[in-house]
This record gives C-alpha cells, sequence and structure tokens, in this order.
C-alpha cells in the first residue's frame, strides 16, 4: 500500500495525496512513535495505516507545517557523485565503473525549506533523488536492492566549492556537509507510489530560473546497485540517506553561484518541492 511519510514539528506522521497529514502516535493509538527516526523503520505499519487515513481526522495540512527533515538523525549519510552522464560530460571527466562515494554528515541535514547557510561566495547547487533506508542490510543482493528502500526523498546536496577544493586532492566531504547543506523533504514516497520508481522527473530553479531538468532514468547506476554497493562496504540502517548525484547545470560549470537572498526551489515528481533562501552567514577561511 503506497504512503507518504513527513516530519511535522518533530512528530512522525503520514499525509494523503491532498496533503492534509495525520499524527502517526494518535493514528495507531500509541503503537508507532511520534519520533520520526524510529517509526520510519517499520514500512509495513506505515503502509497499513495509510490504509485507515480516511477513517481519521487530519491534524492539520502540510502547506501551513513546520516540515522537518524526513530522516532527521540518520546514522549515516552518503552521497554519489557523477551519477548522470550529462553531469560527468560538464565536469570533464569519464564515466566510472563503480560508484563514487562520499559522506553527506548527517549533522548538516535539515528540514525542506530551512535557509542555506553560507560561508563563502562559491556555493552551488546540486538537485538530488534520496533514498531512504527502511530494512537495513550487509552484503544485499541487487535483486533485492528495492526491498531495502522505505521510500524517496527529494533533496539538495549544497556544496562550498572553496572548501571541497581546498586541497588537491579535494575535500569532498567537508565541501558538501556544512551545516544545512543536506536539505531533505519534504515527505518520503513509498517507491510503490510511482507509476515507474525507476524514472523520477526532477528540476532546480534559482529565483525562477531553470538551471537543472533532468528524469532518473537516466542514472549510469540505478537505486538497486547503489544499495548494494554500499552494503558492501558498510552495513545499511533504517534511515540512513543516499544522495543519488545531480544532473548538468550546476552553477559552478556556468559561473552562477549561489548570493544572498537567493531562492533556490527544487522539485521532484510525484514527492513536491523543496525551497531554500540563501543566507551568506560568515566565512569558513
Amino acid at each position: 500500500m503506497p504512503f507518504r511519510f513527513a516530519n511535522v514539528a518533530g512528530r512522525s506522521t503520514l499525509a494523503d495525496v491532498d496533503g492534509n497529514y495525520f499524527d502517526l502516535e494518535q493514528l495507531s493509538a500509541g503503537s508507532v512513535s511520534a519520533d520520526p527516526m524510529l517509526a520510519l523503520a517499520d514500512g509495513t505499519t506505515l503502509a497499513n495505516l495509510s490504509e485507515t487515513l480516511g477513517d481519521h481526522q487530519p491534524a492539520g495540512t502540510l502547506a501551513q507545517a513546520d516540515l522537518g527533515a524526513p530522516s532527521p538523525r540518520p546514522r549515516n549519510g552518503y552521497g554519489v557523485g557523477l551519477n548522470y552522464a550529462t553531469h560527468v560530460a560538464e565536469s570533464s571527466m569519464e564515466a566510472q565503473e563503480f560508484p563514487i562515494v562520499f559522506a553527506k554528515y548527517p549533522s548538516c541535514i535539515v528540514g525542506p525549506n530551512h535557509d542555506l547557510h553560507m560561508r563563502s561566495e562559491v556555493c552551488d547547487y546540486e538537485c538530488e533523488l534520496v533514498i531512504i533506508i527502511g530494512t537495513g542490510g550487509k552484503d544485499i543482493a541487487v535483486e533485492h536492492g528495492w526491498d531495502h528502500v522505505l521510500g524517496l526523498s527529494g533533496g539538495q546536496d549544497f556544496t562550498d566549492r572553496g572548501a571541497q577544493k581546498m586541497n588537491d586532492p579535494p575535500q569532498f566531504n567537508l565541501g558538501k556537509s556544512m551545516d544545512t547543506f543536506g536539505p531533505i523533504g519534504p515527505v518520503v514516497v513509498s517507491s510503490d507510489s510511482f507509476e515507474n520508481r525507476d524514472d523520477i522527473g526532477l528540476e532546480t530553479h534559482v529565483n525562477g530560473e531553470l538551471r537543472q531538468q533532468d528524469r532518473t532514468s537516466n542514472f549510469l547506476f540505478d537505486v538497486p546497485t547503489m544499495v548494494s554497493f554500499l552494503s558492501k562496504f558498510t552495513t545499511l540502517a533504517p534511515g540512513d540517506v543516499i544522495f543519488t548525484g545531480t544532473p548538468s547545470g550546476i552553477g559552478s560549470k556556468q559561473d552562477k553561484y549561489l548570493r544572498d537572498g537567493d531562492i533556490v526551489t527544487t522539485t521532484f515528481e510525484g514527492i513536491g518541492t523543496l525551497t531554500n533562501r540563501c543566507v551568506r552567514v560568515s566565512d569558513w577561511r
């Protein structure tokens, strides 16, 4: 059964297709935790409860809610680089045999509408579908990769290019994991909600200007492959987040870095929209 999971003001909720949300602790008569990190570990219960939403009064609407990251405290956060041929080309690099993986430190994870706190003049946007792990595991076979996915969410892999390239070789983890550099949301959508879970449209606008547009059917490494690959090196845990790579159109390749006051709007087909205001707060160097 399809479901949509959201973090409203720090509480676990389910949402219907009309954008109403239902508090999970109340909906389940206390059997499901109000803590989103605990609630999202049981996709079967979420799916079963989603079938009953029509029998209950909603607690409010997502449009008026204080939305947090659906997985607010993941044990681990991962990023996959160069996962679209168009981004490989604009980066003047070559496609790789294996996924390129870096860390998105959990401390960078924030809600879908959180401000981006910039500490240089060379901060960049990267529109990315986000995998939320439901059932953890080790040495997961590719053919079982989707079985370990709770659902899909949207994200921005914001990057400080100066911090990333402070040294040679680059500091990917630091440049991509500053506080606020990992907004995700607005909801987690179960994979059975999509007509084709391997073909989801995504796009980024900055101040209304279209900068990125692609579909996840153009991944070089698909969702099951990424899940399986990571599990060969580290045991995946419920709530872990995987940023799946960005298409072409990033700011650094157009000399269009983010500026104080810019509005970054990122939309994912069947999931929703993130809106992040850029705020210049200090300098890291």
